[in-house]
């Protein structure tokens, strides 16, 4: 007979982390039954289970504080922050490069401390939707809460991988990166309980100007996978949609442009990589229907006509692909024109449906998926999600019995704001992690209405993204690629710091320029005023005039010298 399999330790909710000199000491505090503490050298960054916490004396005193989770090796993670600890002190009999090239890797890590958007859960499997954890095998819900992880959605499986080695399950915490909204409303005399989640895939992760496109295996950036939760009256219901870049080799060089051209890489490959990552998509989702936001003119046109002619050899009954231009039918404020796209979508949403559970675990399953892309997957994206979304909660709340046939959202005050708030709030979280601020035309999506608030935040939002695109992202995709695995330091043997860099290069930046140019034009401005009173300052106002704008063409011809660009040599993984 077949033995029962026993159930995993459960993770550690718990512990108290001692800081001595020469090591860590993770101590559980949550009632576990286990007593082993976790014990980290300092010296070789090994790690062991003891059953006692060293002793302490005057020479040996440690910091002590509580923690919430590991997530890996290089990082502990507690509930609302993220903090580096130094595993090794051998650093300190380094050579001034190997030093020097760890304080970039240190710097690279005091900018990963501001990752947003990380979400972990002791009990639930956070990167499985509503219908996939449903249908896990008991097998594997026996498994550590890593393992049963969906490898594209776990922020942390490469820091994991020291600890997986030692076999300390009860400490490692799974972690996704995305989003959590929720929120409860009345109707009638029933609760309706909303959630939206996102999960943020690893595969291609990035930044907005630095991550596009696809890599040759068809991953694309700013993939998102978000889940439409809602509980109501003994029913559980789902619906999931995708948004990722246009699955084909592209980019944008950043070069100090407001908006730099798009290149198209290798135009010929783009079918077989569209190929692919449509392949994937349905070995996970079912059958897909790909939306296509882009505009028909200039750079977006290019894409678009790229991405429809790569999609026409791959089309098939569970693949089909749609463009609606947005812009052109919406424009910045009619957003409810839409219903032009619903109604020619409509069709594949009944047929693929959602997932539903009711108390007696009779259930539906959805049984496709839509995946939207605009040029950043940001924006246009969130609202027509939102818009696909409500339509779909309809549906919902009218097969389960709580709407009416005719009856809408929009019927309900209190729903259709929280609504609204929801989905607003899911888009500024998913931008913020991929462009480094809130999303456009948040107060229409919030409200409805286009107010002068909304405009002027968005032309801040839109310089923001500038200045992040060109000055800031450039060390936050190290970061992200420290993080995520993509590039390894290399222990031993010659190392050569990640940015070597001499002349002008070394000491040039954008606040240097622009503070030289604001300072050009101030004196031009201050010499015109002087013409009257001496003709000489007509001169004057030339050569400063002139300067300004020698200062300005040659940061616009040497943009890539002042932007904070990638300087880390990457290990070959497809689309690094």
């Amino acid at each position: 007979m077949k033995e029962k399999a026993e159930p995993v330790q459960k993770l550690y909710t718990r512990m108290r982390l001692w800081e001595f000199p020469d090591e860590y000491v993770i101590e559980p505090t949550d009632g576990s039954s286990a007593s082993s503490s976790l014990s980290i050298s300092l010296v070789d960054a090994s790690m062991k289970l003891i059953d006692s916490i060293p002793e302490c004396s005057s020479f040996r005193v440690p910091k002590i504080q509580m923690i919430f989770g590991v997530v890996g090796m290089l990082k502990l993670v507690a509930v609302i922050s993220l903090k580096v600890l130094p595993c090794v002190h051998s650093v300190k009999n380094s050579t001034p490069e190997q030093k020097k090239m760890e304080n970039e890797f240190s710097r690279l890590l005091k900018v990963a401390e501001r990752t947003t958007g990380l979400y972990f859960s002791y009990d639930t499997n956070l990167t499985l939707s509503t219908q996939r954890l449903y249908d896990l095998g008991n097998e594997s819900k026996m498994l550590p809460l890593w393992r049963q992880a969906e490898p594209r959605f776990l922020w942390n499986s490469y820091m994991l991988e020291a600890l997986i080695d030692k076999k300390l399950d009860p400490y490692l915490l799974p972690v996704v990166q995305g989003s959590f909204h929720n929120f409860q409303a009345t109707i009638g005399k029933e609760i309706v309980d909303v959630t939206l989640i996102a999960r943020r895939c690893t595969r291609r992760n990035g930044t907005r100007m630095w991550r596009r496109g696809a890599d040759s295996e068809g991953h694309v950036a700013n993939f998102v996978e978000t889940e439409q939760i809602i509980q109501i009256n003994g029913f559980t219901s789902s619906f999931v949609q995708v948004r990722g870049s246009i699955p084909f080799l592209w980019e944008q060089i950043v070069d100090l442009t407001y908006k730099p051209k798009f290149e198209i890489v290798r135009p010929e490959e783009a079918p077989q990589i569209a190929e692919r990552h449509f392949l994937d998509l349905r070995k996970m989702y079912g059958s897909v229907l790909a939306v296509d936001l882009l505009n028909k003119h200039g750079g977006e046109g290019r894409l678009s006509d790229m991405f429809s002619n790569a999609m026409q050899p791959i089309v098939s009954e569970d693949l089909r692909y749609l463009h609606f231009d947005f812009t052109k039918i919406c424009g910045h404020v009619h957003f409810e024109r839409l219903s032009f796209l619903y109604d020619q979508i409509a069709d594949f949403l009944v047929k693929n449906g959602y997932f539903l559970l009711n108390e007696e675990s009779e259930k539906m399953e959805q049984l496709g998926v839509v995946r939207t892309n605009c040029i950043d997957c940001l924006d246009r994206t969130n609202i027509t999600q939102s818009m696909i979304g409500r339509k779909i909660l309809e549906l919902q709340l009218r097969r389960i019995g709580v709407f009416a046939a005719e009856e809408t959202i929009s019927s309900h005050p209190k729903l259709d704001r929280c609504f609204r708030i929801l989905w607003a709030n899911h888009g500024d979280d998913i931008s913020i992690q991929y462009s480094g601020t809130a999303a456009l035309k948040g107060d229409l999506v919030r409200s409805g209405q286009r107010r002068v608030q909304g405009i002027l935040k968005d032309r801040y939002i839109s310089f923001k993204r500038y200045y992040l695109n060109n000055f800031s992202d450039g060390t936050k995709q190290d970061a992200i690629d420290l993080l995520q695995g993509h590039y390894k330091v290399s222990v031993g043997g010659d190392i050569t710091p990640p940015s070597q860099t001499g002349g002008l290069e070394a000491i040039a930046s954008f606040p240097l320029a622009l503070c030289l140019v604001l300072i050009g034009l101030l004196l031009t401005t201050m010499s015109l005023g002087q013409v009257g009173n001496d003709p000489r300052h007509l001169l004057f106002s030339v050569v400063w005039g002139s300067i300004s704008v020698g200062i300005a063409s040659f940061v616009r011809a040497k943009g890539r010298i002042f932007c904070n660009r990638p300087r880390l040599q990457l290990h070959d993984k497809p689309g690094y």
